[in-house]
């Protein structure tokens, strides 16, 4: 009879997790479904793996480090990578996360500078720049929506929110 990996419910699927900032070695074995000399096995085979250590080594895990975890767990068990495999594809996935996160910042200072014109008057724009940027904006492939300083103020929220929950993730 095959043994049941720790933490693995009926089905195969993981236990949700608690919201807590730091878990123990045993909690985060329940919940990612492998072993404590497991984890600590990947700790030195996957670098962006670094638990908090406190008195007597023991080991703390935040949030974000579950989830990579369990990224690892998925990539190795449930889709057959190697070790080496899953390593260079958790870099690979890295790439495309600061990529995206580069996009975001990038999105959110839109989003400021849209803000500043919208509490810019007209009468301090240079001669002929309120113009340019109406020629801009018409020749542009991206859509040119108007916000008001409420939508905007939305927007930036919404986006400042999206950013720190990718940064939690890695």
């Amino acid at each position: 009879m095959a043994e049941k990996q720790a933490g693995v419910h009926a089905g195969g699927s993981l236990p949700p997790i608690p919201v807590k900032r730091y878990f123990t070695i045993g909690e985060v074995g329940e919940l990612c479904g492998v072993k404590p000399h497991v984890l600590r096995y990947w700790e030195q085979e996957f670098t962006q793996l670094r638990p908090m250590k406190r008195r007597g080594n023991r080991r703390y895990y935040q949030h974000h480090e579950v989830l990579m975890i369990r990224r690892i767990r998925d990539l190795l068990y449930d889709q057959g990578f190697t070790i080496s495999g899953a390593r260079n594809k958790l870099q690979e996935l890295v790439q495309i996360e600061r990529g995206r996160r580069k996009a975001g910042d990038e999105a959110e200072a839109l989003v400021v500078d849209a803000d500043a014109a919208v509490d810019a008057p007209i009468e301090q724009d240079e001669a002929g720049a309120h113009e340019e940027r109406a020629a801009w904006y018409a020749t542009t492939s991206m859509p040119f929506v108007v916000l008001d300083r409420t939508q905007l103020a939305q927007l930036r929220s919404e986006l400042v929110e999206i950013r720190e929950l990718l940064a939690a993730t890695y």
